[in-house]
């Protein structure tokens, strides 16, 4: 009999829109996260968390025998928060390697072409953040955020950071069935 054991680690970030009361229920662990913008501005952001530089937190399961060795967040560690959101506002969810190659003036300046609430618009919109990021990940002699931060750790860096781009992009309409 075989037995396959999984390990591996993942950020969790969670958005939750509730129709009803018009409020955004959030949980974010790691250093995934979102961001709500109206009329153009950031509104709230998840906060970024990190054990210390490169290390965020994360749900994980160890490979046997190194279950202390290993660094494991529990999912009541994650920020939860809960506020209000508007019609019209942009609720934007990703990966860390969005965060760690667009800094949020780049990031509005691609939601300000977002024209409509049609999919075909919000969709173009995600994907040209997205393929922003990654171009930027590999630029040699940008000053990312992520090199920004490494050098306030006291590391001489520069450039982006090569890593997953994953972005997902909502705006709250009006429901009808």
């Amino acid at each position: 009999m075989r037995v396959f054991v999984s390990v591996g680690s993942s950020t969790a970030c969670i958005v939750v829109l509730d129709r009803q009361s018009h409020q955004l229920h959030t949980a974010n662990l790691g250093d995934s996260g979102f961001l709500v913008v109206r009329g153009g501005e950031v509104i709230h952001r998840s906060d970024e968390q990190q054990h210390y530089f490169n290390t965020p937190f994360q749900l994980s399961i160890a490979p046997p025998g190194a279950e202390g060795a290993v660094l494991s967040d529990s999912p009541e560690s994650a920020d939860s928060s809960s506020f209000d959101v508007q019609l019209g506002d942009i609720i934007l969810t990703a990966t860390d390697g969005l965060f760690d190659n667009m800094p949020d003036y780049m990031i509005l300046q691609e939601l300000k072409k977002l024209k409509n609430s049609n999919y075909e618009s919000i969709q173009q919109t995600a994907r040209s953040i997205a393929e922003q990021a990654h171009v930027l990940a590999y630029d040699p002699n940008y000053m990312s955020p992520f090199a920004q931060f490494a050098c306030d750790n006291g590391l001489n860096v520069r450039g982006g950071k090569p890593d997953d781009i994953t972005v997902l992009l909502s705006i709250v309409a009006e429901y009808t069935d």
